[in-house]
C-alpha cells in the first residue's frame, strides 16, 4: 500500500510506491482470495463491497416498499402468500398493523442510510478520490476497509432484527420517542428497537472512518499540478459530504446514546411522568422532553438530505460535460454554491418542527435560512441547463440519467419551497405531500445521479460495458414510473391524507383515493420490477458484458482515464501523471477534449 503528497515548493510528487515500484509488482502477484476481495484495502475492491452491499439493501428496501404498497393499494383484500412468506406478520394474507409500521420504519432507514448514504458515497468516494486526485489510494487504506466492515456489521444488525419474535423498529425511520423510549409501547418498541439502536450506531462509525479518510486523502494527496480549482467536481462535492457527516453524524450518535440510558438506564432525557392507559400508571420519570430528540435527530437528519444529494450533484456535473462535449458552465459558481449548501445545511433543521410548539419568530428565522438554501440549489440547476445548452450532446445512460435527475431535482425542489413555509407546514406536514416532495427530490433524485455515475464509471470498475438496451429500458420506465407514483401523492397531500396510516377505506375524506392509490400500487411493482432488470444488467455485465477495448471509451478529460483499462493495485504504472490545467477542457482550440495531463500550449489560453 502506497501513499503519497505533493510537497510544494518541490518539483516531484514523492511515493513510496515508486520507490519500491518492483517489490509492489511482486508481492501483489501473492494475494490471497481474502485480502484480495474479502479483506482488501484497495480504494476500487472497497468501491464495488460497498455498491454490491447497496444493491443488496436496494432490493430489500424497495421490496418492503411493494408489501405496504399492496396494503394501501388493496385494504381490503387477502394475499395467501403473503402468510407464505411473513408467516404471523402476515394472518390470513393480510399484512398486521403492527408489521405495516416495521415496513415503513425499516424501508425509510435502509434506503436513507444503508442505500443513498453508504451505497452512494461509500461507493464513489472510494472509486473516484484516488483516481481522479492522482493517488495510489486513500490517505489510510486500513481505515477505508474498516469503514466498509462497520458498514456490513451494521447492515448484519439491521437484518437480524428483521427475524427476532417481536419484529423490528417500528417507529418510523426517525424514531421519535416515547414510542422508541419505551419498550412497552408497542411490539416494535423492544427488542427490534435496540437492534436499530446499535445499527446505527455502527453504521455511524463507518462513516466518521470514511468521511476523515476521504477529507485526508482530498487535502493531502492531490498529485502535482493538481490544485483544489483544478479538482473535477465530483471531489468537490464528495469533499462536502464528507465534511458535513464528519461534523453532523455525532450528534446523531449522542442523541441515539441517550435513547439507549432512557430505554434501559431509567434516565430522562426525553420521557416525562407520562400515563401509561395499558397498567394505569404513570411513568417515573421527570423533566425530559421528546422534542430535545427530535433537535438531535434532525441537526442530522437536514444535513443528511445533503449528504445524499451531493454526492449525485457531483456525479451529475461530471457525466453532464463529458457527455455535452461542452465545459462546465460556471465552475467556481458550483463549487461556491456547493459550500453554500454546506453551510446552510447546518441552519435549517427546525423546519422538520414547525409544529412541535416552536416558538413562531424562531419559526420565520428558519422559514428564512430554508428558502434561502434553494438559492444555490437554484444556481446548480441554471448551470446544468446552461452546460445542455447548445451541447453536442450523446445520449448514453449516463446522460439521460443525469439530465432525469435534474427534472427530479427542478420539481422534487419547487414543492420544498411550500413546505419551508411554516403557515402552509401546519396543514402539509406528515401528510402524502410530505412524501411526494422528498421521494423525488431525495430519493429518486439521487438514484438517478447514482444511476449516471454507476452507468460512465463501470467500464473502468470492471472493464466492460453495461447492455444499452437494458439500460434505455431500465431509464425510461424509472423515470415516468417515478413520475406517476409521486407526483399524485402532493394532491393527497392536499387533502390532508396523512402519513403512515395503514388504511384509508373508512375515511369518507380519503376514501376518494381508493382508485389513485391503487394506480400508485401498480406503477411501483412495475418500477419494482425493472430495477431487478438493472441488477440483473449489472451482475450479467460483469461476466459477459461487451469488453472496454480503449483506456479512454467516453473521450473524458480527467485523470482515471489515464489509467490501464483495468488498473491494479496502486493504479498507475510507473509514474503517476502530473496535471496542467482544469477537468473541463471541452471543445477548445478546434479539439473535442484535451486531458488534464497535456500541458497548457505557447498561444493556448488558460482557464
Amino acid at each position: 500500500m502506497s501513499n503519497e503528497a505533493y510537497i510544494p515548493g518541490q518539483h516531484e510528487v514523492v511515493t513510496t510506491h515508486e520507490i519500491h515500484h518492483d517489490e509492489h509488482h511482486v508481492h501483489h502477484h501473492h494475494e490471497t482470495f481474502i485480502t484480495k476481495y474479502v479483506f482488501s484495502q484497495d480504494h476500487k475492491m472497497i468501491c464495488k463491497q460497498f455498491l454490491i452491499t447497496g444493491i443488496i439493501w436496494a432490493i430489500l428496501g424497495a421490496s418492503m416498499s411493494v408489501l405496504f404498497r399492496l396494503q394501501l393499494g388493496y385494504p381490503d383484500s387477502t394475499f395467501p402468500f403473503l402468510e407464505d412468506i411473513l408467516g404471523k406478520w402476515a394472518k390470513g394474507g393480510k399484512i398486521q398493523p403492527e408489521f405495516y409500521y416495521a415496513l415503513v420504519t425499516m424501508h425509510g432507514t435502509v434506503l436513507v442510510f444503508f442505500v443513498l448514504t453508504g451505497g452512494l458515497s461509500g461507493t464513489f468516494a472510494n472509486f473516484l478520490i484516488p483516481l481522479q486526485l492522482g493517488a495510489r489510494d486513500m490517505a489510510s487504506p486500513f481505515l477505508n476497509m474498516l469503514s466498509y466492515w462497520f458498514f456490513f456489521m451494521a447492515s448484519v444488525t439491521m437484518i437480524s432484527s428483521l427475524f427476532i419474535s417481536t419484529g423490528p423498529a417500528s417507529g418510523g425511520w426517525t424514531s421519535y420517542p416515547p414510542l422508541s423510549a419505551l419498550g412497552q409501547a408497542s411490539q416494535g418498541s423492544n427488542a427490534g428497537m435496540d437492534f436499530w439502536i446499535v445499527s446505527m450506531a455502527l453504521f455511524v462509525v463507518s462513516s466518521l472512518l470514511g468521511g476523515l479518510n476521504y477529507i485526508s486523502t482530498i487535502l493531502n494527496l492531490r498529485t502535482k499540478g493538481m490544485s483544489m480549482t483544478r479538482m473535477p467536481l465530483t471531489i468537490w462535492a464528495l469533499f462536502f459530504t464528507a465534511i458535513l457527516g464528519v461534523l453532523s453524524f455525532p450528534v446523531l450518535l449522542s442523541g441515539l446514546i441517550l435513547l439507549l440510558f432512557d430505554r434501559h438506564m431509567g434516565t430522562s432525557f426525553y420521557l416525562s411522568d407520562i400515563f401509561i392507559a395499558s397498567s394505569q400508571t404513570a411513568l417515573a420519570n421527570e423533566g425530559g422532553s421528546p422534542i430535545l430528540y427530535q433537535h438531535l435527530f434532525w441537526f442530522l437528519g437536514h444535513p443528511e438530505v445533503y449528504i445524499i444529494i451531493l454526492p449525485a450533484m457531483g456525479l451529475v456535473s461530471e457525466v453532464m460535460s463529458v457527455n455535452a462535449r461542452k465545459p462546465i458552465f460556471g465552475y467556481m459558481a458550483m463549487v461556491g454554491s456547493l459550500f453554500a449548501i454546506t453551510i446552510l445545511a447546518f441552519l435549517v433543521w427546525a423546519h422538520h418542527m414547525f409544529v412541535t410548539g416552536l416558538n413562531p419568530f424562531l419559526g420565520s428565522v428558519f422559514v428564512l435560512l430554508t428558502l434561502l438554501i434553494a438559492v444555490p440549489s437554484a444556481i446548480k440547476v441554471f448551470n446544468w441547463l446552461t452546460t445542455l445548452w447548445r451541447g453536442n450532446i450523446r445520449f448514453t445512460p449516463a446522460m439521460l440519467f443525469a439530465i432525469g435527475f435534474v427534472s427530479m431535482f427542478i420539481s422534487g425542489g419547487l414543492t420544498g419551497i411550500w413546505l419551508g413555509n411554516s403557515a402552509l407546514d401546519i396543514h402539509l406536514h406528515d401528510t402524502y405531500f410530505v412524501v411526494a416532495h422528498f421521494h423525488i427530490v431525495m430519493g429518486v433524485s439521487a438514484f438517478f445521479g447514482m444511476f449516471a455515475g454507476i452507468y460512465h464509471w463501470y467500464p473502468k470498475m470492471y472493464g466492460r460495458y453495461l447492455n444499452n438496451t437494458m439500460a434505455y429500458i431500465h431509464f425510461w420506465i424509472t423515470l415516468i414510473g417515478a413520475y406517476l407514483i409521486f407526483w399524485p401523492m402532493h394532491y393527497e397531500g392536499l387533502a390532508g391524507m396523512p402519513r403512515r396510516y395503514l388504511d384509508y377505506s373508512n375515511w369518507a375524506s380519503f376514501n376518494q383515493f381508493g382508485g389513485l392509490n391503487r394506480f400508485i400500487t401498480i406503477v411501483a411493482m412495475i418500477v419494482f420490477a425493472i430495477q431487478l432488470l438493472f441488477v440483473f444488467n449489472f451482475f450479467y455485465s460483469i461476466f459477459k458484458g461487451r469488453r472496454v477495448v480503449t483506456q479512454n471509451p467516453w473521450g473524458a478529460t480527467t485523470l482515471e482515464w489515464t489509467t490501464p483499462i483495468r488498473p491494479g493495485h496502486g493504479n498507475w504504472v510507473g509514474e503517476i501523471p502530473e496535471v496542467h490545467r482544469w477537468p473541463y477542457d471541452y471543445a477548445k482550440d478546434g479539439r473535442e477534449y484535451i486531458p488534464q495531463t497535456e500541458p497548457i500550449g505557447a498561444n493556448e489560453k488558460i482557464h
